[in-house]
């Protein structure tokens, strides 16, 4: 599409759809998406549309704090992972 993607098993978790606005894409639950949103809203923000009330999430990269973007990226990374390497990773933890 353009733009740089993350996927794991062949399922975008992340992206970086415009480079320039310094904004990334992360592929949150809604759940999830309100929560992160809540806690820090200067470094997320809903995706506008039908995309952004199924979770997809946008990260200000300006603002984005370490910590909270390595939460974010990973359960967007366990979102989307298959079942059974997101249990192998969880078991890790």
């Amino acid at each position: 599409m353009g733009h740089p993607d993350f996927r794991v098993g062949g399922k975008i978790f992340a992206t970086i759809p415009d480079s320039k606005k310094q904004r990334g894409m992360v592929k949150l639950t809604p759940d999830q998406q309100q929560d992160f949103v809540g806690d820090a809203p200067d470094m997320f923000e809903p995706v506008q549309g039908g995309w952004g009330r199924g979770g997809a999430t946008y990260v200000n990269l300006r603002a984005a704090k370490k910590p909270l973007l390595h939460s974010a990226l990973t359960a967007a990374w366990l979102n989307r992972a298959p079942k059974a390497l997101a249990k192998k990773f969880e078991a890790t933890l």
